[in-house]
């Protein structure tokens, strides 16, 4: 029995095109360059991590040295420089006053005809004994208001370089996210540019495939075969079957 073969064929105005898409395409299974493709240089797209902006790093320094602002001895660098002369100025009219005090004393002992007693020794004793502690509480007493002031200075400072360390790192990371969205967004284009000629191809090739198979040639080679002559009435049956299929789609039959 003789066989049919039929083969579809392009159009002629599309050989040309599917020509030199499908010679790009074996170019590159291949590994070969083609005119348009220089090949895939993976650096032009490899991830990148932005740097560490110099405020972050200044904020980083600035940070490890703040331990010094929190030792036994961090008050000292905020005493004040007038404290001495302070002390000095105030315990010198302490002792002034203590003179003047101990002049009233021995006065009165003489009005009282006690100088040079045992009585008056006693009490001059007594006198000396008393101002020295009031002397050594006035020195401590000032020692530790400095010492207050100069902790309280030290404690705000603290806090101010910590406020300030806190806004240089936030606005460092912010100037980072900056370039690291630079470096992302470089990273997107040098990779669609490494690809280009695949993703053109594969345009071209997404077009080409939604031709519709109209525009191609069809042909038949070979005779036809010879089939059997089917007779008047299964002719007839077989219409009448087509018909009654189309009308009951229709909805003719209810």
């Amino acid at each position: 029995m003789a066989e049919n073969v039929t083969i579809n064929k392009p159009a002629p105005i599309l050989t040309g095109s599917l020509t030199a898409f499908l010679n790009e395409i074996d170019k590159l299974g291949k590994g070969a360059v083609p005119s348009t493709f220089t090949g895939i240089d993976t650096s032009a797209y490899a991830p990148k991590v932005a740097d560490q902006t110099q405020m972050q790093k200044d904020a980083a320094t600035a940070a490890a040295g703040l331990g010094a602002l929190t030792g036994p001895d961090a008050y000292q660098p905020y005493m004040s420089p007038y404290q001495q002369q302070v002390m000095d100025a105030t315990l010198s009219e302490f002792d002034r006053q203590q003179t003047i005090g101990g002049l009233g004393l021995r006065d009165r002992a003489i009005q009282s005809g006690a100088y040079g007693g045992g009585r008056e020794g006693i009490m001059q004793a007594e006198y000396m004994n008393q101002g020295a502690m009031n002397r050594a509480q006035l020195q401590a007493q000032l020692l530790n208001q400095g010492f207050q002031q100069a902790q309280a200075a030290a404690g705000a400072d603290l806090a101010a370089q910590q406020g300030l360390g806190t806004y240089q790192s936030q606005l460092g990371q912010q100037q980072q996210q900056i370039a690291q969205a630079q470096l992302d967004a470089a990273q997107i284009a040098g990779k669609e540019e490494q690809f280009q000629p695949f993703t053109q191809l594969g345009l071209i090739g997404q077009q080409l495939a939604q031709i519709q198979p109209g525009a191609f040639a069809t042909q038949t080679v070979g005779p036809a075969a010879a089939g059997p002559t089917a007779s008047p009435m299964s002719q007839f049956l077989g219409g009448a079957a087509g018909a009654a299929g189309i009308m009951g789609k229709l909805g003719i039959f209810g």
